[in-house]
């Protein structure tokens, strides 16, 4: 295909025309055999849309800036342009709230807007070059952005704007009462939700939580020994994720007005079945037979279940073979037509909830009356109290033991690990001294419940990790906290 003949070179009479126009352009790119074209073409085709995501950024925000001047959105009942296009552009809310954003910014820097619209600056160096600039004292701004531009287009690479910038920013404060901004008023941190409760963290931090959050992943994010194979962005990931826990772990998150912000509702079944809208929602339960599928299941409940508070919590499901079996204890059950049946089976079912929601309701009883750490006051429908998974003499037995993680070679102090239970729990495994090694968030949740390493513990305390293939064997040192490392057998591979 001969990419400069997609268009006749004649511009659009009409704004209808030129979007046209667009659409035929991108048409034909797309339907191209781009494998076919030589790499001088392809070249060619990347650098023009490249100008093109530019002029598009461009010409966006300045029709959306005008759009919102307008307050267009409201003819279609919204109530800001954000919304708006969530609806009407189907794009998520963080592709929303950047085309927000780009109508503001460049609606504040026009020369950047210029230089975007002449496909003279890509879109990832104009947002650099507008967060420079915004540094500056805003009567500089707009020579500042003129600078930039020029030195953009004259071949200069993003250092040498980020030095320039820096230049201008010293003489423009210098002998001026340093307000030690560095940013601070464009800091922002965003979490975005996605599927199934995973998240997307982006932000702009300032020079301090920069350095703040730096250190703590050059900390935490460090390869644990010959067996990480993680790579560098999940190690950072799952050094976040180890402060915060320890954080939390910590006790030292505040509360509300000196209280924990956690609320218990307590409220009965027959309560809830008199809320409006109950009746109806308990139809379709009815109708659906509706199974609760968000539970933790195979390696991460085995993780979960090894050092956590357990809340016992009773739930139940509708048995269809229950309800067969009641329906045709019904007289003249059996000689029923199909719907009658199934009238019948709702009915029947109704009812079992009625003789469930009382203040005395089967869950709880038999549940109080079961022997063990279970039978406690009862709370409906029913969930009792959270009890200590690892009694605290048990706890402080294992980390004595082990002065830090009991997977061979890990130096993490036995303050900051979770008890792990090497027989399963699920298992049989019981909660004694012998099943119990203290474990580094990432050998505990990563290495032995995900990778399927097993570690064996020894009658003098040392530990074996192999590898779920059995080709690599680590062995400990000597007895935990009995000598430096390097004392006592050395580490081993096979």
């Amino acid at each position: 295909m001969d990419v400069t003949s997609v268009c006749d070179g004649k511009e659009p009479a009409s704004v209808s025309g030129a979007l046209v126009m667009l659409d035929r352009a991108l048409a034909a790119l797309n339907a191209a055999d781009a494998a076919l074209w030589p790499t001088g073409v392809q070249a060619q085709v990347l650098l023009a849309l490249e100008r093109a995501e530019a002029m598009h950024t461009a010409a966006r925000a300045r029709v959306l800036a005008s759009f919102c001047a307008q307050d267009g959105y409201e003819s279609d009942g919204q109530g800001s342009a954000r919304t708006w296009l969530r609806w009407q552009t189907r794009v998520t809310n963080r592709a929303a709230v950047a085309a927000v954003g780009w109508a503001r910014r460049l609606a504040a820097h026009p020369v950047i807007a210029r230089a975007l619209a002449e496909g003279q600056l890509s879109v990832s160096w104009a947002r650099a070059v507008c967060g420079w600039s915004d540094r500056l004292p805003e009567g500089v701004r707009d020579d500042a952005d003129q600078i930039l531009a020029a030195a953009a287009a004259g071949g200069a690479e993003l250092a040498d704007l980020a030095g320039l910038a820096e230049q201008m920013y010293q003489r423009a404060w210098a002998g001026r009462a340093d307000d030690g901004d560095e940013g601070f008023d464009e800091r922002r941190l965003t979490l975005d939700l996605t599927f199934a409760g995973a998240g997307r963290l982006t932000g702009d931090l300032t020079p301090g939580c920069a350095a703040a959050v730096s250190a703590v992943l050059e900390a935490l994010g460090k390869p644990a020994g010959p067996e990480d194979l993680r790579t560098v962005t999940q190690r950072r990931h799952d050094a976040l994720q180890e402060a915060c826990r320890r954080l939390i772990a910590s006790g030292m998150l505040p509360g509300r007005a000196g209280q924990p912000t956690q609320a218990l509702v307590h409220m009965g079944l027959g309560q809830l079945r008199d809320l409006p809208g109950a009746a109806d929602a308990e139809a379709a339960w009815t109708a659906g037979r509706a199974h609760q599928q968000a539970w933790l299941r195979g390696a991460e409940a085995a993780a979960a279940a090894c050092d956590a508070s357990l809340v016992p919590i009773v739930t139940g499901h509708a048995d269809p073979a229950a309800l067969d079996r009641l329906t045709e204890a019904f007289p003249a059950g059996e000689a029923m037509s199909r719907g009658s049946q199934r009238r019948l089976r709702n009915a029947l079912l109704a009812l079992a909830a009625d003789a469930l929601s009382g203040p005395g309701g089967l869950a709880a009883r038999l549940r109080a009356g079961l022997d063990g750490p279970l039978a406690t006051v009862s709370l409906p429908l029913d969930i009792g109290p959270a009890s200590e998974t690892i009694p605290a003499h048990l706890r402080r037995a294992v980390t004595a033991r082990h002065g830090h993680c009991a997977f061979p070679g890990c130096e993490q102090p036995a303050s900051v690990c979770e008890v792990h239970h090497l027989i399963p729990r699920s298992e049989g495994g019981p909660t004694a001294l012998h099943n119990l090694v203290p474990l580094c968030t990432f050998h505990h949740l990563v290495v032995i419940h995900r990778w399927g390493w097993t570690l064996t513990l020894h009658p003098d305390g040392t530990t074996t990790a192999i590898s779920p293939d059995g080709r690599r064997v680590f062995h400990s040192h000597g007895p935990p906290g009995h000598g430096p490392p390097g004392h006592g057998p050395p580490a081993q591979a096979a």
